[in-house]
């Protein structure tokens, strides 16, 4: 199994791990598109104003023109541990046990703009790029990711999870890929779909799926093991499951 995260537009600082190395990350054949993208950061970081602009910063965001200009000698850290905020929060990766780290490791993939997708564990320094931003020289970064980056997660070998939101999941779908959907149930049971807390569920269910010893291959397992753990899942088609809320 592979479960896709979403990125975080927050990053933690630092780290004890050399300078970026594209060739250590996974997925190595996205490596062109990732020196092109990183390439045209730091060059724009060059331009105060003009990094605001493609990248929607305000005037107390500067600072991640700095790391961006940083890129290729700042130091790294695992990916699983440099995004943060509501999903990061909720999955606590911090505080699994030895053994789910490892599934972690092998189970959790990251999207990203500069990227394209990572592996938990591969290292990347703090950088600042969403996946609707506008980059000089290029039109859309989903422009730029497709197809390169839909065929290399349709050759992965693992019934895949797809957790990203929606811009992230336009710079490569997954084809057959299970995706969720959060959504909150009035007593009148009228249902919404969740913004702000969808991160939250999603980070609760990257959680249990590093931890369970279940050999998670289909849509109806995974559901299986989300309802053991306490969720309210229904299953909505082939590759969409609905997680309740109240």
């Amino acid at each position: 199994m592979l479960v896709i995260l979403p990125p975080s537009e927050t990053k933690s600082d630092g780290g004890r791990g050399a300078p970026l190395d594209l060739d250590t990350l996974a997925f190595p054949e996205l490596n062109p598109i990732r020196k092109r993208i990183a390439e045209a950061i730091v060059d724009l970081a060059g331009d105060l104003d003009a990094s605001r602009e493609a990248l929607g910063l305000g005037r107390t965001q500067l600072a991640e023109v700095d790391r961006n200009a940083e890129l290729w000698l700042s130091p790294t850290r695992p990916a699983i541990e440099r995004y943060t905020g509501v999903l990061y929060d909720a999955l606590d990766h911090a505080s699994l046990t030895r053994a789910s780290k490892t599934k972690s490791t092998q189970r959790l993939a990251i999207g990203s703009a500069l990227f394209g997708v990572v592996r938990a564990a591969d290292m990347i320094p703090a950088y600042r790029l969403s996946g609707g931003s506008k980059l000089p020289g290029m039109s859309t970064l989903a422009s730029v990711w497709k197809p390169e980056l839909t065929e290399s997660l349709d050759a992965v070998d693992d019934f895949v999870v797809d957790l990203r939101s929606g811009v992230y999941q336009q710079l490569g779908p997954v084809h057959g890929a299970v995706t969720a959907t959060v959504v909150t149930e009035a007593a009148d049971g009228s249902r919404k779909v969740v913004s702000h807390f969808n991160k939250h569920y999603k980070g609760l269910m990257a959680r249990e799926l590093v931890q369970t010893r279940r050999n998670v291959r289909d849509i109806n397992a995974l559901a299986a093991v989300l309802s053991d753990a306490g969720q309210r899942v229904e299953i909505a088609g082939a590759d969409e499951i609905v997680v309740v809320t109240d």
